[in-house]
């Protein structure tokens, strides 16, 4: 893909990532930074924030914001620094979320509560902290999604709430773009990440794997479409995954 991201202001666009210490999260964290952009990145472990910033080199161009994305507060605050650092917000990108790697039938329902609220809240939390800030620099909302948003399998909880992500990009599209503010949905097909660490056999799924460098791409090249585009669905699968 060729980068042809313009600069938003004179030091270039700012976008605010949650979940950016790991995985996808990370990898557009740098990517955006190559890019140009100034970067904040948000993520519950602050060690890994340090460890992410360490290799970013980024120096003032890179703000890391422990905190967790399903506290109303803590995203509020997100924005409140990331436009106070750099005076404005040109991107939101909701990246933050895990699976429980489990059914309807055998999960643990307290796991799928916790995985609801960084799932599905978290986006909107984002969304509604991040609008005023993006209706004034006339910016654009990501949410990752995955292709279990638009793909059943048999009891798929995480699956659940990927097509609520889905429904959360749609109705955010249909509100805010007469305000110019555009809203992408990218759902990547299977990506080799630690999204994988917490199944229940510690081992990852057999058969062909995106890297998360691959995803950061697509994000990178949503935000670089001219004034006036609005891509609102990316759907990527790794070359060889049927479903």
């Amino acid at each position: 893909m060729t980068d042809t991201t313009a600069p938003s202001g004179p030091e270039g666009p700012v976008t605010l990532i949650t979940g950016g210490s790991t995985g996808i999260g990370a990898a557009t964290v740098l990517r955006l930074l190559k890019s140009g952009h100034r970067v904040a990145a948000t993520g519950r472990d602050a060690g890994r924030l340090a460890a992410l910033a360490g290799r970013a080199a980024a120096g003032d161009r890179l703000l890391t914001l422990p905190g967790d994305a399903t506290d109303p507060e803590a995203v509020a605050s997100a924005v409140a620094a990331t436009t106070g650092r750099f005076g404005r917000l040109d991107h939101a990108v909701a990246n933050a979320g895990f699976s429980t790697h489990d059914t309807v039938a055998d999960g643990d329902p307290a796991g799928w509560r916790d995985m609801v609220l960084a799932n599905v809240l978290g986006p909107a939390l984002l969304v509604n902290a991040a609008l005023p800030a993006l209706r004034g620099t006339r910016g654009r909302i990501v949410l990752i999604g995955s292709v279990a948003g638009v793909k059943n399998t048999p009891g798929n909880m995480y699956s659940v709430t990927k097509w609520a992500v889905h429904a959360l990009a749609e109705n955010t599209r249909m509100q805010v773009t007469a305000d110019g503010v555009g809203v992408s949905l990218i759902a990547p097909g299977r990506v080799d990440t630690p999204f994988w660490d917490n199944r229940p056999d510690g081992t990852r799924p057999p058969g062909p794997a995106l890297s998360a460098e691959s995803i950061a791409e697509c994000v990178a090249w949503v935000l670089s479409q001219p004034e006036g585009t609005d891509v609102n669905q990316v759907l990527v699968r790794p070359l060889g995954q049927p479903v």
